[in-house]
């Protein structure tokens, strides 16, 4: 396959050329044991604890959306890195890239955000960084956010431990960020009815261990959405992850503007859920722990892990199957 050369804004997407990016680039030049694991934070150790560490990017636009903005996406984003690791958030650390004639009271409003968002999760920032280029350099801010988690003992969730027989479940509704800032950005006018579900996860990860002590991953779907996270747990188990498309949890709002706008919603960024592996005699004690918390409300088992060999498949309403493919462009550029 031709091999692009130069950096194109599918680069960003989360999706195969991400990846190719990750293992081509980075990898390749400075990656070690920890960094080839590709989980969304690192598993490192310092005498009498296992810490997880994470850096992220931030560059969605608006800034501001319906249900967040780019400060808590900031903090969440790094926050549920950590979490579905696993890993009780700690500490936080955050850059401010800011464009030459920003207004101050919309970076106060960010960083009032950024506060709010960080006692929500119970973490705390302790460092950060400024940069102001030209204006046009960046679109008003960029965020660049890193954390660290304890992770506590005895608990081992990693995307390459996907067994044969195991269950998928979702913990929400999906599509739903995505959604909300496409319809801010680019103003259609589609309703009241869409909020972006942009939230620190750490609370309902805790439920979910303690409901279901065998639980063995958890990843959150943000760039990429459903369909890329499948898709890397499939490729790091070695195992073929099949979902089940009825019993996917998506409002009918949501699914209609996915339709009109001619969007998959599987590959639709979300910013407030997980997708679980989990042994199959432990489902239901877990769908029953997460039903119980308001954030976890509409979680549903929406596949299962077979024989296969690192690929996904998606079962359709009409009984057939087709396989889940990286997407190769990006329909919603700087969604997070």
């Amino acid at each position: 396959m031709h091999k692009p050369a130069r950096i194109r804004m599918a680069h960003g997407a989360g999706a195969r050329l991400t990846g190719e990016l990750v293992a081509e680039v980075f990898a390749a030049s400075f990656g070690g044991p920890v960094l080839s694991r590709l989980e969304d934070s690192a598993e490192v150790y310092l005498p009498g604890s296992r810490l997880a560490f994470t850096t992220d990017c931030h560059v969605v636009r608006p800034l501001f959306f319906p249900g967040g903005d780019i400060g808590r996406l900031a903090v969440c984003g790094t926050v549920n890195d950590l979490a579905v690791k696993g890993a009780r958030p700690r500490f936080l650390s955050l850059g401010f890239i800011l464009a030459e004639g920003l207004e101050l009271e919309m970076l106060e409003r960010v960083a009032r955000s950024v506060g709010a968002a960080a006692r929500e999760a119970g973490a705390e920032v302790v460092a950060g960084d400024t940069k102001v280029v030209e204006a046009a350099a960046a679109d008003g801010i960029f965020i660049t956010s890193s954390g660290v988690g304890e992770i506590p003992a005895g608990r081992n969730l990693s995307i390459a431990s996907a067994r044969e027989g195991d269950l998928l479940v979702l913990s929400g509704n999906i599509a739903e960020h995505g959604v909300a800032v496409l319809d801010a950005r680019e103003s259609l006018g589609l309703g009241r009815d869409f909020a972006s579900d942009c939230a620190p996860l750490n609370a309902l990860v805790e439920c979910a261990c303690s409901a279901a002590p065998g639980l063995r991953a958890l990843r959150d779907p943000t760039r990429g959405g459903l369909a890329s996270v499948c898709l890397e747990i499939a490729a790091a188990s070695g195992r073929r992850l099949v979902v089940d498309e009825t019993a996917l949890p998506i409002r009918p709002p949501v699914r209609a503007a996915c339709e009109i706008l001619g969007l998959d919603p599987l590959y639709v960024a979300n910013e407030g859920l997980f997708v679980a592996v989990v042994p199959p005699d432990q489902a239901e004690a877990l769908l029953k722990a997460l039903r119980a918390d308001p954030r976890g409300s509409d979680a549903a088992v929406i596949g299962r892990v077979e024989r296969g060999n690192g690929d996904a498949e998606v079962e359709t309403e009409a009984g057939g199957r087709r396989r889940l493919a990286w997407v190769e462009g990006e329909p919603l550029p700087r969604i997070c």
